[in-house]
């Protein structure tokens, strides 16, 4: 699935992911391909990433999530240090 993840004034990543863990308003939640359609918010926590070459970690400060067609758009408040 492709995964983007903007702030308002980046873009963070974008690319292939073939898992991503989310920190949702109710709770933490898992994306895999051929996910359900969906919109989450996010609170503030870790965003995980699986990708081919490995995992990476992304610490957003709440946001919102969208999940279509096997393209999951993450639009972040921001991304913590």
């Amino acid at each position: 699935m492709t995964l983007d993840i903007i702030t308002p004034d980046r873009k963070v990543f974008s690319g292939e992911a073939s898992a991503v863990t989310f920190p949702g308003s109710e709770g933490q939640f898992q994306v895999l391909n051929d996910h359900a359609p969906m919109v989450s918010t996010l609170d503030r926590g870790p965003i995980i990433v699986q990708t081919s070459s490995g995992q990476q970690t992304f610490t957003v400060d709440g946001g919102v999530v969208e999940i279509l067609q096997n393209k999951v758009l993450v639009l972040a408040e921001a991304i913590v240090a």
